[in-house]
């Protein structure tokens, strides 16, 4: 959710990308890794970019048949590019396998990341957090905000939750209550105001 929410309302009508140069890419992957620095490089900045429009493209696919964010909506990934660039990058996270074997138990396997790989391990770890979340029960509750200028997708926590944060759900009634005052008499149903 946090790669995906690097692009957000600029407030201004538009759209910011928080990703949109390889210092600002590694400045977000230095706070995502509690403060360790990366180094980006172009090709690594241009892969993040990659992953980011791959996830948003597949959120895109979760959400539907609600429409995506309006942010990319018009230049979507192909879904089956999507999925094949995401499994390539999070195919890339180096893991190694870590026997433990309780006192009082049997023996377990299970593979962990290994922490060797710097930059590009990060951009697979944050791939195969996608596909845990993708292929999690978390999906089902992924929605678009539906408030005006609004491009962030979120978890429904409640049955009527229709935008991400209150502010959303406030631009969305504004707007609504504006268009229902702008309509002319033959439009449609006027609501009138107590003070006439």
């Amino acid at each position: 959710m946090e790669l995906v929410g690097t692009v957000r309302h600029d407030g201004n009508g538009g759209v910011a990308d928080d990703l949109a140069t390889a210092e600002q890419t590694a400045a977000w992957l230095t706070a995502l890794g509690a403060g360790e620095p990366v180094a980006v490089d172009e090709r690594l900045h241009d892969e993040v970019i990659a992953l980011r429009r791959a996830a948003r493209a597949l959120f895109a696919r979760a959400v539907s048949p609600a429409p995506p964010s309006p942010a990319d909506a018009h230049r979507l990934m192909p879904a089956g590019e999507a999925l094949a660039l995401l499994n390539r990058l999070a195919a890339a996270e180096p893991v190694v396998p870590r026997l433990d074997w309780p006192d009082e138990g049997e023996p377990t396997a299970r593979l962990i990341p290994s922490t060797g790989d710097g930059a590009t391990g990060r951009v697979a770890a944050l791939a195969r957090a996608v596909v845990d979340f993708l292929s999690g029960p978390d999906r089902t509750r992924l929605r678009a905000c539906g408030a005006p200028r609004c491009v962030r997708y979120f978890l429904k926590s409640h049955g009527r939750q229709e935008w991400c944060k209150p502010s959303c759900g406030n631009r969305a009634r504004v707007a609504r209550h504006y268009d229902r005052r702008r309509r002319g008499p033959g439009d449609g149903p006027q609501e009138t105001s107590r003070d006439a």
